[in-house]
């Protein structure tokens, strides 16, 4: 796996827009080949939801991207949930639909924001594996998105001045530096596989009998998605 170089604090205000587009060409089919029973399974990674309230956050939250409507509140429980209503009539193709334009059209607003909105990329690539995860899609926070996602992860850590950690990951050869860069503070160490280093800081659950190691942090205090 390549991935673009994570020590310095530089960024590509394109990498968003090509993390949407790879993972818009991977989940897109992937969607409109699965029977509407699959729309209504339940979530793992976000209790309460369906795989179709998944979607429909996403596809609401790209739409509200790319029509530049950010609100008081715009991205709290409170206004997902309303987003996740607003769509209950839908069918579920139109929710792809939506999905579909968001992920091809929000690149070029989130690489003028400068910074602002690049958590939103990553998090719509996280809830693509959500979705992939419940319908037992192999490498479910993998696949060829997977180092655009890392390279992303350490932006935003940095960009929320998250504690910082060193990985060194079996599917990269050199490691991985994430958050605070400023030297003030002991990294914490990871070693183990990049999905699970995804799951982990997107407060995803790490399936049972996953190996892996993790000193000088806690698991729960990586999520930069919040509780």
């Amino acid at each position: 796996m390549t991935y673009a170089d994570t020590a310095h604090d530089v960024r590509d205000p394109e990498l968003p827009g090509r993390l949407l587009v790879t993972e818009r060409d991977a989940l897109i089919p992937l969607l409109r080949s699965r029977p509407d029973d699959d729309f209504a399974l339940a979530t793992l990674a976000c209790p309460g939801w369906t795989v179709r309230d998944v979607l429909a956050h996403c596809s609401a939250a790209l739409t509200r991207v790319v029509e530049r409507r950010f609100e008081e509140g715009v991205f709290s429980p409170e206004a997902n949930d309303r987003d996740i209503a607003e769509r209950a009539d839908w069918t579920n193709a139109r929710v792809v639909d939506e999905l579909e334009r968001g992920m091809s059209e929000a690149g070029a607003v989130i690489a003028r924001a400068g910074g602002a909105l690049d958590a939103v990329a990553l998090g719509e690539w996280v809830h693509a594996g959500d979705v992939r995860d419940v319908l037992g899609v192999p490498g479910a926070y993998g696949g060829q998105g997977l180092g655009s996602a890392l390279t992303l992860l350490g932006l935003v850590t940095r960009q929320k001045n998250h504690r910082p950690l060193h990985a060194d990951l079996d599917d990269l050869d050199d490691p991985l530096r994430l958050g605070d860069l400023s030297g003030e503070l002991t990294p914490a160490r990871y070693i183990g596989d990049a999905p699970t280093l995804v799951r982990l800081y997107s407060g995803r659950p790490v399936p049972a009998g996953t190996g892996y190691e993790l000193a000088g942090a806690e698991p729960a205090e990586l999520n930069i998605f919040g509780g």
